[in-house]
Parts: structure tokens; sequence; C-alpha cells
């Protein structure tokens, strides 16, 4: 309680967190606006029987896309235009020097990635509103009026949708706590425990189609998968450092040894997130052909949990996991600082040596890491559809609800520290202002 207490003593961080809340319940509220022109009951009832090809989808905009809610295409095509920029930067000459100019070429890849954002929302748009149309088949009434009148609104709406959350994100990352992108998939996810419980409950109890023990044991393995989460996120390689002893006039600096501490999983969720995103194109392109047999096809093998999914998932969150730590860390940049001040890693020259050492550490490092989230990602997913379980929390979920937690709450911390407050993990008492 003691680190809540310390929160609310500290107006600013005090706001940050208030105005998170408020744009996420705003999120959440345009979750359950539907999109004109559907039948809200008729949807629901063709989105059960059509299976599983867009259920995780589904999971990732908090059911916005089963109740054909205005921010039904949720933050996805943001992340997927972000990849593609991300992307480009290590091919592409153009983007590759606006990395290198700073602040300015940070904004205008903003920029593109917001237009890249648009485009894709275009299309992804379009697909929706076909996916929509073609439940008529399965289920008379879904849409009353389908023709080109429809599909124009669907759109305009869905695009409007998409640019209010991004711009919701990033608001959220500029004046908030957290990073606003991944904060509004954790709220998704999160907004649909109570009816996942509810499902639990019904499956085991009512409807008695799982067993109280298969039940059980997915959620003790649940835990402990937690409890493994947080342990590899917070796991670190120290490399030593020292700081050779300068004299500026009577004042002796540096002498010292400190670390650098590099994380055994130093992107983060984020390789899930983009892993997930990139997986979600197929179903994308399905929508266009509905009843078609392409939609079966991508259905049969590429649903959540069969052997070519999980190969494909556990591959592209290894190679985005080092692509995002390659974007995000650069050793060269580090080994410079760490010369300009006089330090250097003890039986390694300062410059290329060091930058070298440092790169080949992180590489070694980041196997572990990655492997440990394709492990994490594709384990449980393995596990409910052998079991056959109807369990919403599977390891994709598990590991974005963890990792985004994490890395708020050491947002957090930081704030409480540098305003002299014991951390908000802790449990000392506050200390006073020096």
């Amino acid at each position: 309680m003691r680190g809540f207490e310390s929160i609310m003593k500290i107006q600013e961080l005090r706001k940050k967190i208030i105005y998170t809340f408020l744009l996420l319940a705003v999120y959440r509220i345009g979750g359950h606006i539907p999109v004109p022109g559907i039948d809200g009951a008729a949807l629901q009832e063709a989105f059960n029987a059509a299976g599983g090809m867009m259920g995780m989808y589904d999971l990732f905009v908090g059911g916005a896309l089963s109740r054909a809610s205005i921010f039904a295409l949720g933050i996805m095509p943001y992340i997927s235009a972000s990849i593609i920029i991300q992307l480009l930067t290590s091919v592409v000459p153009y983007f590759e020097k606006l990395k290198k100019e700073g602040e300015a070429g940070r904004q205008k890849m903003t920029e593109i990635t917001r237009y890249g954002t648009v485009l894709l929302g275009l299309i992804q748009g379009l697909g929706i509103s076909q996916f929509i149309v073609g439940m008529n088949q399965q289920v008379p009434g879904v849409v009353p009026n389908p023709g080109l009148g429809f599909t124009l609104q669907t759109v305009l709406t869905l695009i409007t949708g998409t640019i209010f959350v991004m711009w919701l994100g990033e608001r959220i990352s500029e004046r908030g706590v957290g990073n606003g992108i991944s904060l509004i998939i954790f709220a998704g996810i999160v907004g649909d425990l109570p009816q996942g419980v509810i499902s639990m409950y019904r499956d085991v109890f009512v409807l008695q189609q799982t067993s109280f023990i298969s039940m059980v044991f997915l959620l003790v393995f649940m835990f402990a998968t937690v409890a493994f989460v947080v342990l590899m996120t917070e796991a670190q390689r120290k490399i030593p450092v020292t700081y050779a002893k300068q004299v500026r006039g009577r004042k002796v600096y540096g002498g010292q040894s400190t670390f650098i501490p590099i994380r055994l999983n130093t992107a983060g969720v984020i390789p899930v997130i983009f892993a997930q995103s990139f997986m979600m194109f197929p179903s994308s392109i399905a929508m266009f052909f509905p009843n078609s047999g392409i939609d079966e096809w991508v259905n049969s093998w590429l649903s959540p949990g069969g052997a070519l999914y999980n190969i494909i998932y556990a591959v592209l969150i290894i190679v985005f996991a080092y692509v995002y730590t390659a974007i995000t860390f650069n050793p060269q940049d580090l080994s410079d600082n760490m010369k300009k001040y006089g330090g250097f890693i003890p039986g390694r020259k300062p410059g290329k040596s060091t930058a070298k050492y440092i790169e080949r550490v992180l590489v070694r490092v980041t196997l572990p890491g990655a492997i440990f989230l394709a492990l994490i990602a594709v384990l449980p997913m393995i596990l409910i559809r052998q079991m056959g379980v109807n369990f919403m929390f599977g390891g994709t979920s598990l590991l974005i609800v963890v990792g985004v937690a994490l890395e708020t709450l050491r947002q957090i911390e930081t704030h409480l520290l540098m305003r002299h407050y014991d951390g908000f993990l802790s449990k000392g008492r506050i200390r006073g202002r020096r």
C-alpha cells in the first residue's frame, strides 16, 4: 500500500496515471459502438459459427471485431505499418538516412508510418466489410442491406476508428504512463477477462464440456508461465565497466566500477506483438474471399495451435527479437559514450574492440531470450488445442499482459526513485527529499 500512497503524493505521476486510465476507458467504450447497418445479434451468432480463423484477431482488439464496432481494426494496422517501416530502415538508404537524422528524422518516419496506417486500414477495412457481408450466407440478416453504400460506409468508419485509436496510443505514450500501443492491446485482452471467466465456468460446471481437472491443470500452468515470464524478463547479463580517474582542478572524477545491464529479453514483448500482427496477414487476405474455400484453407492450415502456424510463429518471434534489438540497441554508440567519459571494459580496448564485444554478448544473450519467448507463446496453445479446452489466456496473451504490466510498473518505479521515494515494488519507507 505504501507504493500506492507514494504515487498519490506525486502530482505529476498521479495526473499521468489518471490520464492513461481515461484514454483507455475511451478506447473500451468505443469498442462497444457498432458500425451502422449491421445486426449485432446475428453477427455474433455467425462469428461463433465461423470458427477460429479470426479469433486471435478479435482477442487483440478486445472483441471489437465480433461486435463489428468502430474500433474493429484496432491498432493492428499501425503495428503492421511500424513493422514495415522499421524493416525498411535496414534495406532502403532513404529510411536509413532518416534514422540517423535524430528527432527530425524520427518525426518524418512517424508521419510516413501514419500514412501507411491509413493505407493498410483501407485494405483491411475492405476485407472486413466483405467478410461481414459473406456471413449473410451462414446467418441471414447479418447485413440487411449489403451493397456499395454499406461497403463505403464501413470502410470509412473503420479507417476513422483506427486513426482515432492510433491517436489515443500516441497521446498515452507522450502524456501518460507506459507505451500507448502496448497498453491498448493490453486493455483489449484484459477487458475480455470477465467474459472468459464466465465462459470457463459455463464449460466446466454447466455444460460439462471440459473436465475440472483439465481446467485446474491449465490454471496452474498459467501461473507457472507468469512466474517464468517475470523471471526471464528481469534477467540480466552484467558487463563490468571501469571509469578511469580524471583530475579537474581540485576535484577527482571517475575511478569507480559499474556495469552495463543487458537484459535477456531486450526487446520485451514487442517481438510477440510484431509476430502476431504478421500472422494475421493471411486472415486479412482471406476476408476478401468469403465462402470461396480460401478462408477454409487458411483456417485449416494457419489456425492458432496448428503445426504450421506454431512453426512460423516461433521463427518470426526469434527473428523479430533480433531485428528489434538491433534497432533499439546500438553497441557502437554505447562504446563511443563510454570512451568519451573515460570508461572501458577490463581486457578490451576502447572503441571498435569494445563495440564488437558488446555486440557479441548481445547476440548470445538474445538467442535464449528469443527462444524462451517463442516457447512461452507456442506451448500453451499446443496444450489447449490437444486438451480441447476453451481457454482464452494462451501463451501470447500471457506474454503481452505480463510484459506490458512489468514495463509500465518499471516506468512508475523510475518516477518514484527520481523523486527520492522508495520504489513501487519495494517495502521500505518513503525517504525524505535531500
